[in-house]
């Protein structure tokens, strides 16, 4: 099809997690999957993505720190030339974990923290005493000098704290804050469907963060909500302490949801099967039959995914198409349909 390489690449190297958070895109479990790719299979695909000059790899899991060969392949992918981040959820960092991490070529952590206050996180991650050991994390990478940011979702339970949770992001001196919209996967389904926003409440906290930009000297990202970005030129948001430029940074910034485009973003699940986004979650192919790229090129629902003419509803027809196009992930969760109008969006203009 002749579309340029993903810019971002996340590479889920394990379902495993030491936490049971009720809204895990991963369903991660307490022990690795049978089906995970060994060591060499995950290097044989670090080999292919460095050779593909993929701008960005996320290493996250599950909970990347439990799987024993980690640092042995943030290492690797870091020699071939790949820029390594690693998503996790803080409660295994300590001082010597991140010292090891930024000597294996770890270039950042995104430290999950999804609350402002402990009763609020750790009931949402399943585990008490999680918030206290994920602030930890950040402070030992703080002290090693490994940069960070904070990922935290935007769900009902904590629209009040949202201001508290991006203050705390400042507080820690992380590096970014990016808050995830919540999208409705298979386990949100099943122990949180309450939690996910409604368009109105959406509308609300994505035009707050758009407006606590100008004065926040962090960048705020919003994750699942391409119309972020949207916002952030309709009132001509001019940060306060940072270039403007750097908002260009944010995700969707230029071309919408990004999953499975050009220049966009694919995922690799621990089992080898690969998907556009861990957002939508359909099955493009596996590692272990095809290589990534060949995946990529041969594809049909990417085909569809890369082609906005083919988008339904007031997606298909809305100013907007081109620089936003909907969430793919909520629309197919929510419809069944990876063409469908976005559900969640308040901005169609058709």
């Amino acid at each position: 099809m002749g579309v340029e390489a993903p810019f971002l690449v996340s590479f889920a190297i394990t379902r495993k997690c030491n936490l049971k958070c009720k809204h895990c895109y991963s369903d991660a479990l307490e022990d690795c999957a049978p089906d995970e790719l060994s060591t060499g299979e995950a290097k044989r695909i670090l080999d292919e993505l460095a050779g593909w000059r993929v701008g960005l790899l996320i290493m996250d899991g599950g909970e990347p720190l439990t799987r024993e060969d980690f640092l042995e392949l943030a290492s690797y992918a870091s020699k071939r030339g790949l820029r390594v981040v690693a998503g996790s959820n803080g409660s295994l960092i300590d001082g010597s974990m991140a010292s090891r991490m930024r000597e294996a070529g770890v270039r950042m952590v995104a430290i999950s923290v999804d609350g402002a206050k402990p009763e609020t996180h750790d009931g949402f991650r399943g585990e008490e005493g999680s918030f206290a050991r994920a602030l930890a994390g950040a402070e030992a990478c703080r002290e090693v000098g490994l940069p960070f940011q904070f990922g935290m979702a935007i769900r009902r339970s904590t629209l009040p704290e949202i201001p508290d949770m991006l203050e705390l992001a400042v507080e820690y001196r992380a590096m970014a804050a990016e808050f995830f919209d919540l999208i409705q996967v298979k386990r949100v389904r099943e122990q949180c469907p309450d939690e996910v926003l409604t368009r109105e409440e959406r509308k609300r906290v994505v035009g707050w963060l758009a407006e606590a930009q100008k004065t926040c000297p962090i960048p705020i990202r919003v994750v699942a909500c391409p119309m972020y970005p949207l916002t952030l030129r309709e009132k001509r948001v001019q940060p306060q302490y940072f270039p403007s430029d750097f908002l260009k940074r944010i995700p969707y910034w230029d071309g919408g949801c990004a999953a499975g485009r050009s220049r966009g973003y694919i995922t690799i699940l621990p089992n080898g099967d690969v998907i556009p986004c861990m957002l939508l979650q359909v099955k493009l192919g596996n590692v272990r039959e095809q290589s990534v790229r060949e995946i990529w090129d041969n594809s049909p629902i990417l085909a569809k995914l890369q082609s906005r003419e083919l988008l339904k509803g007031k997606c298909g027809k809305c100013e907007y198409r081109d620089q936003c196009g909907g969430c793919r992930g909520r629309a197919y969760e929510e419809t069944g349909d990876i063409l469908a109008e976005d559900p969640g969006c308040w901005l169609i203009k058709a």
